[in-house]
Protein backbone atom coordinates (compact mmCIF):
# COMPACT_ATOMS: atom_id res chain seq x y z
CA UNK A 1 0.00 0.00 0.00
CA UNK A 2 2.83 2.42 0.87
CA UNK A 3 4.64 1.43 -2.32
CA UNK A 4 1.51 1.93 -4.42
CA UNK A 5 1.15 5.46 -3.08
CA UNK A 6 4.74 6.31 -3.99
CA UNK A 7 5.57 6.97 -0.35
CA UNK A 8 7.82 3.97 0.39
CA UNK A 9 11.10 4.88 2.12
CA UNK A 10 14.28 2.94 2.77
CA UNK A 11 17.68 3.60 4.28
CA UNK A 12 20.42 4.42 1.78
CA UNK A 13 24.03 3.35 2.05
CA UNK A 14 25.96 6.59 1.62
CA UNK A 15 29.39 8.00 2.36
CA UNK A 16 29.96 11.64 3.24
CA UNK A 17 32.88 13.51 1.71
CA UNK A 18 32.45 17.07 2.99
CA UNK A 19 29.71 18.68 0.91
CA UNK A 20 29.56 15.63 -1.36
CA UNK A 21 27.74 12.31 -1.05
CA UNK A 22 28.97 9.05 -2.49
CA UNK A 23 26.20 6.58 -3.28
CA UNK A 24 25.47 3.99 -5.97
CA UNK A 25 28.88 4.55 -7.50
CA UNK A 26 28.29 8.29 -7.94
CA UNK A 27 29.79 11.35 -6.28
CA UNK A 28 27.10 14.02 -5.94
CA UNK A 29 26.77 17.47 -4.40
CA UNK A 30 24.68 17.03 -1.25
CA UNK A 31 21.74 19.42 -1.56
CA UNK A 32 19.57 17.57 0.97
CA UNK A 33 21.58 18.31 4.11
CA UNK A 34 20.61 20.54 7.02
CA UNK A 35 24.29 21.39 7.58
CA UNK A 36 23.49 24.96 6.55
CA UNK A 37 26.74 26.58 7.70
CA UNK A 38 28.81 23.69 6.38
CA UNK A 39 30.46 23.13 9.75
CA UNK A 40 30.06 19.38 10.17
CA UNK A 41 32.82 18.53 7.71
CA UNK A 42 35.33 21.19 8.77
CA UNK A 43 38.47 19.37 9.86
CA UNK A 44 39.99 22.63 11.18
CA UNK A 45 37.05 23.07 13.55
CA UNK A 46 37.35 19.52 14.87
CA UNK A 47 41.08 19.92 15.38
CA UNK A 48 40.59 23.16 17.30
CA UNK A 49 38.00 21.47 19.51
CA UNK A 50 40.36 18.56 20.17
CA UNK A 51 43.08 20.99 21.24
CA UNK A 52 40.89 22.65 23.90
CA UNK A 53 38.78 19.66 24.99
CA UNK A 54 39.63 18.11 28.35
CA UNK A 55 39.64 14.37 27.58
CA UNK A 56 39.01 13.51 31.24
CA UNK A 57 35.62 15.23 31.02
CA UNK A 58 34.69 14.14 27.49
CA UNK A 59 32.69 11.10 28.50
CA UNK A 60 30.81 9.18 25.81
CA UNK A 61 27.75 8.53 27.98
CA UNK A 62 25.89 10.35 30.72
CA UNK A 63 24.59 6.96 31.89
CA UNK A 64 21.59 8.56 33.55
CA UNK A 65 18.86 11.15 33.29
CA UNK A 66 19.86 14.63 34.44
CA UNK A 67 17.54 14.48 37.46
CA UNK A 68 19.45 11.43 38.70
CA UNK A 69 23.24 11.32 38.23
CA UNK A 70 23.51 12.60 34.65
CA UNK A 71 23.74 16.33 35.28
CA UNK A 72 27.36 17.09 34.40
CA UNK A 73 28.73 20.65 34.89
CA UNK A 74 29.05 21.31 31.16
CA UNK A 75 25.26 21.16 30.75
CA UNK A 76 24.74 24.07 33.12
CA UNK A 77 27.67 25.93 31.55
CA UNK A 78 26.12 25.65 28.10
CA UNK A 79 22.68 26.68 29.37
CA UNK A 80 24.16 29.75 31.05
CA UNK A 81 26.03 30.68 27.87
CA UNK A 82 22.88 30.31 25.77
CA UNK A 83 20.79 32.41 28.17
CA UNK A 84 23.48 35.10 28.18
CA UNK A 85 23.69 35.27 24.39
CA UNK A 86 19.91 35.44 24.00
CA UNK A 87 19.58 38.01 26.78
CA UNK A 88 17.07 35.83 28.62
CA UNK A 89 16.78 34.41 32.11
CA UNK A 90 17.20 30.74 31.34
CA UNK A 91 17.75 27.96 28.83
CA UNK A 92 17.21 24.22 29.10
CA UNK A 93 19.20 21.66 27.15
CA UNK A 94 17.19 18.82 25.57
CA UNK A 95 18.08 15.66 23.71
CA UNK A 96 16.59 16.63 20.33
CA UNK A 97 14.19 19.00 18.64
CA UNK A 98 11.66 16.18 18.62
CA UNK A 99 12.08 15.70 22.38
CA UNK A 100 11.55 19.42 22.82
CA UNK A 101 8.38 19.77 20.78
CA UNK A 102 6.79 16.53 21.87
CA UNK A 103 7.43 17.33 25.53
CA UNK A 104 7.00 21.06 26.06
CA UNK A 105 3.41 21.48 24.86
CA UNK A 106 1.96 18.74 27.14
CA UNK A 107 3.96 20.17 30.04
CA UNK A 108 2.74 23.77 29.76
CA UNK A 109 -0.93 23.16 28.92
CA UNK A 110 -4.00 21.66 30.56
CA UNK A 111 -7.62 20.88 29.55
CA UNK A 112 -8.35 24.57 30.09
CA UNK A 113 -5.71 25.63 27.54
CA UNK A 114 -6.04 26.40 23.84
CA UNK A 115 -3.27 25.77 21.31
CA UNK A 116 -3.45 27.76 18.04
CA UNK A 117 -0.90 26.22 15.68
CA UNK A 118 0.10 27.04 12.12
CA UNK A 119 -1.19 24.39 9.71
CA UNK A 120 2.35 23.60 8.53
CA UNK A 121 4.17 23.18 11.84
CA UNK A 122 6.55 20.23 12.09
CA UNK A 123 5.36 16.70 12.90
CA UNK A 124 7.04 16.90 16.31
CA UNK A 125 4.83 19.82 17.30
CA UNK A 126 1.75 18.04 15.97
CA UNK A 127 2.68 15.03 18.13
CA UNK A 128 3.15 17.32 21.12
CA UNK A 129 -0.28 18.82 20.50
CA UNK A 130 -1.83 15.35 20.34
CA UNK A 131 -0.16 14.36 23.62
CA UNK A 132 -1.41 17.47 25.37
CA UNK A 133 -4.86 17.69 26.93
CA UNK A 134 -5.45 21.11 25.43
CA UNK A 135 -8.01 22.09 22.82
CA UNK A 136 -6.15 22.66 19.53
CA UNK A 137 -6.99 24.55 16.34
CA UNK A 138 -4.64 24.74 13.39
CA UNK A 139 -4.97 27.99 11.43
CA UNK A 140 -4.14 28.41 7.74
CA UNK A 141 -0.45 28.75 7.03
CA UNK A 142 0.84 32.22 7.95
CA UNK A 143 -2.75 33.53 7.90
CA UNK A 144 -2.57 36.14 10.65
CA UNK A 145 -6.07 37.45 9.93
CA UNK A 146 -7.55 34.02 10.68
CA UNK A 147 -5.36 33.71 13.76
CA UNK A 148 -6.66 37.07 14.99
CA UNK A 149 -10.25 35.94 14.45
CA UNK A 150 -9.57 32.77 16.43
CA UNK A 151 -8.10 34.82 19.27
CA UNK A 152 -11.16 37.08 19.21
CA UNK A 153 -13.61 34.18 19.13
CA UNK A 154 -11.94 32.36 22.01
CA UNK A 155 -11.10 35.32 24.23
CA UNK A 156 -11.94 34.55 27.86
CA UNK A 157 -12.86 30.91 27.17
CA UNK A 158 -9.51 29.41 28.23
CA UNK A 159 -7.09 29.94 31.09
CA UNK A 160 -4.17 30.10 28.65
CA UNK A 161 -3.59 30.26 24.90
CA UNK A 162 -0.40 29.11 23.19
CA UNK A 163 0.47 30.36 19.70
CA UNK A 164 2.66 27.77 17.97
CA UNK A 165 4.70 28.38 14.83
CA UNK A 166 8.01 27.80 13.11
CA UNK A 167 10.12 30.77 12.10
CA UNK A 168 11.60 29.25 8.94
CA UNK A 169 9.26 26.49 7.85
CA UNK A 170 11.09 23.25 7.22
CA UNK A 171 9.30 22.10 4.08
CA UNK A 172 8.47 25.40 2.36
CA UNK A 173 11.37 27.55 3.49
CA UNK A 174 9.11 30.55 3.99
CA UNK A 175 9.29 32.81 7.02
CA UNK A 176 6.81 33.64 9.76
CA UNK A 177 6.14 37.29 10.56
CA UNK A 178 7.19 37.08 14.19
CA UNK A 179 6.55 40.79 14.75
CA UNK A 180 2.91 40.21 13.86
CA UNK A 181 2.78 37.18 16.17
CA UNK A 182 4.17 39.26 19.02
CA UNK A 183 1.67 42.02 18.28
CA UNK A 184 -1.21 39.52 18.51
CA UNK A 185 0.20 38.00 21.67
CA UNK A 186 0.34 41.38 23.37
CA UNK A 187 -3.20 42.27 22.34
CA UNK A 188 -4.86 39.42 24.22
CA UNK A 189 -4.54 38.25 27.83
CA UNK A 190 -2.94 34.97 28.92
CA UNK A 191 -1.31 34.29 25.55
CA UNK A 192 2.12 32.68 25.16
CA UNK A 193 4.20 32.55 21.97
CA UNK A 194 6.03 29.32 21.13
CA UNK A 195 8.46 29.47 18.18
CA UNK A 196 10.51 26.65 16.70
CA UNK A 197 13.71 28.05 15.16
CA UNK A 198 15.27 24.72 14.12
CA UNK A 199 15.94 25.88 10.55
CA UNK A 200 16.85 29.46 11.47
CA UNK A 201 19.37 29.17 14.29
CA UNK A 202 22.91 29.70 13.06
CA UNK A 203 21.66 30.99 9.72
CA UNK A 204 19.48 34.03 10.46
CA UNK A 205 20.13 37.15 12.49
CA UNK A 206 23.27 39.30 12.83
CA UNK A 207 24.86 36.81 15.25
CA UNK A 208 23.03 33.68 14.13
CA UNK A 209 20.44 33.52 16.90
CA UNK A 210 17.60 33.02 14.40
CA UNK A 211 14.64 34.90 12.99
CA UNK A 212 13.64 36.20 16.43
CA UNK A 213 16.96 38.06 16.45
CA UNK A 214 16.60 39.09 12.80
CA UNK A 215 13.11 40.50 13.44
CA UNK A 216 14.03 42.10 16.77
CA UNK A 217 11.67 40.11 19.00
CA UNK A 218 14.04 38.00 21.11
CA UNK A 219 12.65 39.29 24.45
CA UNK A 220 9.04 38.72 23.37
CA UNK A 221 8.98 35.00 22.55
CA UNK A 222 7.98 32.99 25.62
CA UNK A 223 9.41 29.68 24.43
CA UNK A 224 12.09 29.73 21.75
CA UNK A 225 13.06 26.21 20.65
CA UNK A 226 16.38 25.76 18.84
CA UNK A 227 18.32 22.74 17.65
CA UNK A 228 22.00 21.85 17.54
CA UNK A 229 21.50 19.16 14.91
CA UNK A 230 21.34 21.33 11.79
CA UNK A 231 23.42 24.49 11.23
CA UNK A 232 25.29 23.99 14.52
CA UNK A 233 26.66 20.59 13.44
CA UNK A 234 26.00 18.79 16.68
CA UNK A 235 23.17 16.95 18.42
CA UNK A 236 20.46 18.00 20.84
CA UNK A 237 18.27 21.07 21.25
CA UNK A 238 17.44 23.78 23.75
CA UNK A 239 14.60 26.04 24.76
CA UNK A 240 15.15 29.67 25.75
CA UNK A 241 12.63 31.00 28.25
CA UNK A 242 12.33 32.43 31.77
CA UNK A 243 13.44 30.75 34.99
CA UNK A 244 9.94 29.84 36.20
CA UNK A 245 9.15 28.14 32.89
CA UNK A 246 12.45 26.27 32.97
CA UNK A 247 11.67 24.88 36.41
CA UNK A 248 8.18 23.90 35.28
CA UNK A 249 9.65 21.96 32.35
CA UNK A 250 12.22 20.23 34.53
CA UNK A 251 9.40 19.00 36.74
CA UNK A 252 6.71 18.21 34.16
CA UNK A 253 8.33 17.51 30.80
CA UNK A 254 8.28 13.75 30.34
CA UNK A 255 10.72 13.72 27.40
CA UNK A 256 13.23 15.48 29.68
CA UNK A 257 12.57 13.56 32.89
CA UNK A 258 12.50 10.04 31.49
CA UNK A 259 15.52 9.96 29.18
CA UNK A 260 19.25 9.52 29.53
CA UNK A 261 21.03 12.84 29.11
CA UNK A 262 23.19 13.59 26.09
CA UNK A 263 26.81 12.37 26.30
CA UNK A 264 29.03 15.03 27.91
CA UNK A 265 31.42 14.97 24.94
CA UNK A 266 28.58 16.02 22.63
CA UNK A 267 27.56 18.82 24.97
CA UNK A 268 31.17 20.01 25.11
CA UNK A 269 31.22 20.14 21.30
CA UNK A 270 27.89 22.01 21.25
CA UNK A 271 29.25 24.56 23.72
CA UNK A 272 32.37 24.99 21.58
CA UNK A 273 30.41 25.55 18.36
CA UNK A 274 27.77 27.78 19.99
CA UNK A 275 30.53 29.93 21.45
CA UNK A 276 31.70 30.65 17.90
CA UNK A 277 28.24 31.27 16.46
CA UNK A 278 28.57 35.03 16.12
CA UNK A 279 31.78 34.64 14.11
CA UNK A 280 30.19 32.76 11.20
CA UNK A 281 29.15 35.97 9.42
CA UNK A 282 30.91 35.05 6.19
CA UNK A 283 29.02 31.76 6.01
CA UNK A 284 25.67 33.49 6.58
CA UNK A 285 26.47 36.08 3.91
CA UNK A 286 27.40 33.32 1.46
CA UNK A 287 24.03 31.66 2.02
CA UNK A 288 22.23 34.92 1.30
CA UNK A 289 24.19 35.24 -1.95
CA UNK A 290 23.22 31.71 -3.05
CA UNK A 291 19.58 32.41 -2.12
CA UNK A 292 19.59 35.44 -4.40
CA UNK A 293 20.79 33.26 -7.30
CA UNK A 294 17.75 31.03 -6.85
CA UNK A 295 15.42 34.01 -6.54
CA UNK A 296 16.66 35.39 -9.85
CA UNK A 297 16.58 31.98 -11.57
CA UNK A 298 13.07 31.05 -10.41
CA UNK A 299 11.03 34.27 -10.16
CA UNK A 300 7.80 32.30 -10.43
CA UNK A 301 8.59 30.24 -7.34
CA UNK A 302 8.93 31.46 -3.77
CA UNK A 303 12.52 31.47 -2.51
CA UNK A 304 12.47 32.98 0.97
CA UNK A 305 15.43 31.29 2.61
CA UNK A 306 18.17 28.67 2.29
CA UNK A 307 15.43 26.02 1.82
CA UNK A 308 14.08 25.83 -1.74
CA UNK A 309 11.06 23.54 -2.31
CA UNK A 310 10.61 22.62 -5.98
CA UNK A 311 7.04 21.41 -6.23
CA UNK A 312 6.49 18.36 -8.44
CA UNK A 313 3.07 17.21 -7.19
CA UNK A 314 2.81 13.46 -7.72
CA UNK A 315 4.81 11.26 -5.35
CA UNK A 316 6.02 8.85 -8.05
CA UNK A 317 7.13 11.73 -10.26
CA UNK A 318 9.01 13.39 -7.39
CA UNK A 319 11.01 10.18 -6.99
CA UNK A 320 11.74 10.13 -10.73
CA UNK A 321 12.74 13.83 -10.64
CA UNK A 322 15.14 13.03 -7.79
CA UNK A 323 16.71 10.16 -9.75
CA UNK A 324 17.26 12.48 -12.72
CA UNK A 325 19.04 14.95 -10.43
CA UNK A 326 21.26 12.21 -9.03
CA UNK A 327 22.31 11.16 -12.50
CA UNK A 328 23.34 14.78 -13.10
CA UNK A 329 25.42 14.90 -9.90
CA UNK A 330 23.02 16.33 -7.31
CA UNK A 331 21.91 14.35 -4.28
CA UNK A 332 18.44 15.88 -3.91
CA UNK A 333 15.77 13.80 -2.22
CA UNK A 334 11.99 13.83 -2.70
CA UNK A 335 9.68 14.85 0.13
CA UNK A 336 6.36 13.00 -0.01
CA UNK A 337 3.24 12.42 2.08
CA UNK A 338 2.76 12.16 4.99
CA UNK A 339 5.58 14.71 5.43
CA UNK A 340 3.74 17.05 3.06
CA UNK A 341 0.07 17.05 1.96
CA UNK A 342 -1.10 14.78 -0.86
CA UNK A 343 -0.42 16.27 -4.26
CA UNK A 344 2.42 18.51 -3.03
CA UNK A 345 5.40 16.16 -3.26
CA UNK A 346 8.54 18.10 -3.94
CA UNK A 347 12.31 18.16 -4.13
CA UNK A 348 13.62 20.02 -1.11
CA UNK A 349 16.91 21.74 -1.96
CA UNK A 350 18.98 22.87 1.02
CA UNK A 351 21.77 25.38 0.54
CA UNK A 352 24.91 25.19 2.62
CA UNK A 353 27.68 27.74 3.02
CA UNK A 354 30.33 25.45 1.55
CA UNK A 355 28.64 25.44 -1.87
CA UNK A 356 29.98 27.69 -4.62
CA UNK A 357 28.18 29.94 -7.07
CA UNK A 358 29.46 27.75 -9.92
CA UNK A 359 27.85 24.67 -8.33
CA UNK A 360 24.54 26.42 -7.75
CA UNK A 361 24.52 27.86 -11.28
CA UNK A 362 24.95 24.34 -12.67
CA UNK A 363 22.24 23.03 -10.34
CA UNK A 364 19.86 25.72 -11.60
CA UNK A 365 20.54 24.70 -15.20
CA UNK A 366 19.95 21.03 -14.38
CA UNK A 367 16.67 21.77 -12.56
CA UNK A 368 15.42 23.78 -15.51
CA UNK A 369 16.40 21.09 -18.01
CA UNK A 370 14.70 18.30 -16.06
CA UNK A 371 11.58 20.34 -15.34
CA UNK A 372 11.27 21.21 -19.04
CA UNK A 373 11.22 17.51 -19.88
CA UNK A 374 8.62 16.87 -17.18
CA UNK A 375 6.45 19.71 -18.51
CA UNK A 376 6.63 18.22 -22.00
CA UNK A 377 5.39 14.94 -20.52
CA UNK A 378 2.63 16.77 -18.58
CA UNK A 379 4.09 15.41 -15.34
CA UNK A 380 4.33 18.79 -13.57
Amino acid sequence: MIRDAGAYRSLSSISHQGKFIEADGRTMLNVSSNDYLGLSGLESLRQEFASVCDPTQALYSASSARLLTGNFPVYGELESLIALRYGREAALLLNSGYHANVGILPAITSPSSLILADKLVHASMIDGIHLSRAKAIRYRHNDYAQLERLLDDNQGRYDSVVLVTESVFSMDGDICDLRKMVELKRRYPNVMLYVDEAHAVGVCGPTGLGQAEAQGVLPDVDLLVETFGKALASVGAFVVTNEDMKQLLINRMRSFIFTTALPPVNVMWSKFVFGKLASFTEERNRLRSLERMLQVAFPDRTVSSHIFPFLVGDSHESVRFSECLKRKGFYALPVRPPTVPEGTSRIRFSLTAQMTEVEIARMIDVIKDISSEFVKENKI
